[in-house]
């Protein structure tokens, strides 16, 4: 891991060990924390071959709502493994910098637009 940790926000199939050993080419280890101003929808997934590594043709999507929160897990990972995080997200996802509860901001995939 290199000195500058970057924090990824996963309320979803990131947090699988076979989406991470394919996606990161390790298995991560997080912590538990809630997204603020979100709530969690469901999108299907058209892309065959994340459909095929997570083994859902549906996926969580988080949209905004101010009164709600998404509990999930932050994980330390690289700007590397972040770029593999990006080329694993469809298009139905975007990646923002969200705000956490326990106040570390973090990297997370919410719904595009």
């Amino acid at each position: 891991m290199t000195s500058t940790s970057i924090l990824l926000f996963s309320y979803g199939t990131l947090q699988t060990p076979a989406v991470q050993l394919e996606t990161f080419g390790r298995k991560l280890s997080g912590y538990d924390d809630q997204l603020l101003d979100y709530k969690l929808a469901m999108v299907e997934i058209q892309d065959q071959d994340v459909v095929a590594l997570s083994g859902e043709t549906h996926h969580p999507i988080a949209i905004p709502d101010p009164s709600e929160r998404i509990s999930g897990k932050v994980f330390k990972i690289t700007a590397e493994e972040l770029a593999h995080s990006d080329q694993y997200e469809v298009k139905e996802y975007q990646r923002v910098l969200g705000q956490m509860a326990s106040g570390e901001p973090a990297w997370v995939y919410v719904k595009a637009g």
